[in-house]
């Protein structure tokens, strides 16, 4: 009988459930849960991939002799792009797509807020004041998407389905979907800042994203704008949108996500009324695992037949 294959997770909410999906993939697989910090370094030892949710490290990886596939239960993966996992064999897949649904529903919530002037009626109601304001809509404005991944296809169409104008930037070339009006380059930022009511950004943090929007970036955009960041606080210069929003270069920002995390009690951002927060909780649903053991399960049967696997990141391009 040939050796068996074995899968280590560090992932906490792999119930049996989950892991009866993943066995039914194959029979020559076993499967080891591991969510103790200490244990995953000598459990790692004879795995052949590993399905983790943040644990692994350089130290793991040293500690590894067999592990030829880490599969991140995460969209993002800058913590594993450490020079030892970027120069080794190993390969690295993660889970986009598994955030479509909450965050483009997210984007959406944000603009539906500040259009219906829900963020200033809940402080309203907080204060038991009757005070009626004007409220705005979405049909005819433009949303412009900044990444047109998993999470910008989701929200354009959405988006277009509200009868917004949408346009969408992304530094590869593809098709233009028909929910998608204008198709741009990097070279046409500038153009999506001038043009956007609603700037949604979905990029990835890779070092071209850091600080992609600065203080020259927003001030190009609309002063009846408004920026909504759901993918990491670093693509924005948070110093920049603090005076921004301050001095009136933008009308508003909804921000799921910050340089810092958690936000600081003493951050500006608490203070501002034209503020949305969140606490990065945009991607959560009750329905992530089912999606990620999904895309794990799926790749796990192209794996053991020697096809190429889905969401394969390009550890040096960083996504």
């Amino acid at each position: 009988m040939s050796e068996r294959i074995k899968i280590l997770s560090t992932y906490k909410e792999l119930s049996e459930k989950y892991v009866q999906q993943i066995r039914a993939v194959s029979d020559k697989i076993t499967v080891e849960i591991v969510t103790d910090k200490e244990r995953v370094l000598s459990a790692v030892g004879d795995a052949e991939i590993l399905l983790d949710s943040g644990m692994f490290n350089k130290e793991v990886l040293m500690a590894s002799k067999r592990l030829k596939w880490v599969h991140a239960v995460s969209a993002g993966v800058e913590r594993y792009l450490f020079p030892e996992l970027v120069d080794s064999q190993i390969i690295l897949t993660n889970s986009s797509g598994v955030h479509g649904i909450p965050i483009s529903e997210m984007a959406i919530a944000m603009m539906l807020v500040f259009a219906k002037r829900l963020h200033k009626f809940m402080r309203f109601q907080i204060e038991g004041r009757w005070a009626r304001l004007l409220p705005d809509e979405l049909a005819d404005k433009t949303t412009g998407i900044l990444g047109l991944g998993n999470i910008g296809m989701e929200t354009a169409w959405k988006a277009k389905s509200l009868g917004m104008r949408v346009l969408a930037l992304d530094k590869k070339t593809m098709r233009r979907p028909i929910y998608v009006d204008e198709i741009l380059g990097p070279e046409d930022l500038d153009y999506l800042l001038r043009e956007s009511d609603y700037l949604i950004v979905t990029v990835p943090l890779t070092s071209e994203t850091y600080h992609m929007i600065g203080e020259k970036q927003l001030k190009t955009m609309k002063t009846s704008a408004h920026l909504i960041n759901l993918s990491r606080g670093a693509v924005i210069d948070n110093t920049a949108l603090i005076e921004a929003l301050k001095a009136g270069w933008i009308a508003g920002a909804g921000l799921d996500v910050f340089e810092k995390e958690p936000l600081p009690e003493n951050s500006e951002f608490w203070k501002l009324e034209n503020v949305v927060i969140t606490p990065h909780v945009s991607g959560a649903t009750p329905y992530y695992a089912d999606r990620v053991v999904k895309i794990f399960c799926k790749n796990l049967a192209r794996y053991l037949e020697g096809k190429p696997l889905i969401n394969l990141v390009d550890k040096r391009a960083g996504y």
